[in-house]
């Protein structure tokens, strides 16, 4: 019996309802024990700063190496990288206000995404079978006939977008003592694209 396949997409948008920030904070030494105090000093006060609800630390990452001048060392170098997950938007704000004045060498979010994407994947799904019928459908009258039921269906690859927009920032040096006002750079949850494809088998009726 003859049968069509084809391929349907679907894609639906949800409000992120948390976002992920990525931050090092680093310090040179004489040496890299020295390098590695000096470091342990100045994230005292951003551990304390992230023991708080809201967020969640989901991992640290430190190094520790040599800086080079030619084949001289001059120095060593410690960096400690933290991946943060903020569950409470409304903390955001001032979380970002908080670490930029610790002065980190790098700063890169919010990427925001879905805690739970499950409402919004099986809405998708939907989409995606409902297109795949509806290709399915066009060939089946393209050829004359009639598009009897689904004989198969292979799920393709689902995708959340895990960010729709990011905010990247290196710190420029000491600031003025207060904090920066983060206002007009518009860190409200953004929203979230989840796709869906599948390939689905359409018996072809006479």
């Amino acid at each position: 019996m003859a049968e069509v396949v084809t391929t349907g997409t679907g894609e639906v948008e949800r409000t992120a309802d948390r976002a992920q920030l990525s931050v090092t904070f680093e310090a040179t030494g004489t040496d890299r024990t020295d390098a590695v105090t000096q470091l342990s000093g100045k994230v005292a006060a951003v551990e304390e700063l992230l023991d708080r609800s809201g967020v969640e630390v989901r991992s640290r990452r430190l190094a520790v190496y040599d800086n080079w001048a030619g084949d001289r060392r001059a120095g060593s170098r410690a960096t400690q990288d933290y991946t943060l997950r903020i569950t409470d938007p409304d903390a955001l704000a001032e979380l970002l206000a908080r670490l930029i004045i610790a002065e980190p060498g790098w700063l890169n979010g919010p990427h925001w995404e879905l805690s739970d994407k499950a409402e919004a994947t099986r809405e998708a799904q939907r989409l995606a079978v409902a297109d795949a019928r509806t290709r399915a459908q066009g060939y089946a009258m393209a050829l004359g006939a009639r598009l009897g039921p689904l004989s198969r269906l292979t799920d393709g690859t689902a995708d959340q977008g895990g960010f729709n927009r990011s905010y990247a920032m290196a710190a420029a040096g000491p600031g003025g003592g207060g904090l920066p006002d983060t206002s007009q750079l518009n860190h409200v949850p953004q929203l979230v694209t989840v796709s869906v494809r599948c390939t689905a088998a359409w018996t072809l009726l006479d």
